[in-house]
């Protein structure tokens, strides 16, 4: 099993985000993703998390392919710039809410929270919580969730030295276990031996003047729609 990327492009309020991206990540690999601010590694991100249509381009995985939305939103986790948490809940309602939507018992939300040193917080409201601790609350919800492919979008913000470790640890151990990770990060992620795609100045078109490229124009902004 592997993820391949072939020609993916992404258009996003009439603009071309970016194009032509490939890249393959054999099981058991993590890749980083390098690149600016604004060449498209998050809106990469949430095109392959199905959250974001694209433009152009195929994306497999195993058997499923990006355009069998279920099937593929079944096999991939996005951690994002938010964290994905409710104030109002317990760091562990938060975590056990989504251990239960996949099926996954209220003993391996625990073990998550173990993990990611929240344990003695586990009765506590989240919104009692600090920053590193919120993003370490997130990062456990990959643990539950179980899916192969990870979609990790600056996942270490907010951490310290020695919690950055341990996710380099989790996503080894996901590696090591058959997943895949793809993660984008201006730091680096320790993750070791991985590939590096860079979403560099050839994924990026007609960004300095503003309007969308000739005959690209998109058609709701165009009042296609009317």
């Amino acid at each position: 099993m592997e993820l391949a990327v072939e020609g993916l492009a992404c258009r996003r309020g009439g603009r071309t985000v970016f194009e032509g991206v490939s890249l393959r990540i054999a099981r058991g690999e993590a890749m980083l993703m390098r690149g600016p601010n604004g060449s498209g590694k998050s809106s990469l991100l949430r095109v392959l998390a199905g959250l974001t249509p694209a433009e152009a381009g195929t994306a497999r995985l195993g058997d499923a392919t990006l355009a069998e939305s279920e099937a593929w939103r079944e096999q991939v986790a996005l951690a994002g710039h938010q964290d994905a948490v409710k104030p109002a809940l317990t760091v562990r309602e938060n975590l056990s809410a989504w251990a239960a939507i996949d099926g996954r018992s209220a003993s391996e939300a625990d073990a998550a929270l173990e993990r990611f040193g929240l344990a003695g917080l586990a009765a506590d409201p989240t919104q009692w919580c600090s920053a590193g601790q919120k993003r370490r609350l997130g990062l456990a919800r990959l643990l539950v969730t179980r899916r192969p492919l990870w979609l990790l979008d600056e996942p270490t913000v907010s951490l310290d030295a020695h919690w950055i470790g341990v996710f380099a640890e989790v996503v080894r151990a996901h590696c090591a276990a058959g997943g895949f990770a793809l993660a984008a990060s201006h730091a680096e992620m320790g993750f070791g031996g991985g590939a590096t795609v860079d979403m560099g100045a050839s994924t990026l078109t007609d960004r300095g003047s503003g309007a969308a490229p000739a005959g690209s124009e998109d058609p709701f902004l165009s009042e296609g729609w009317a």
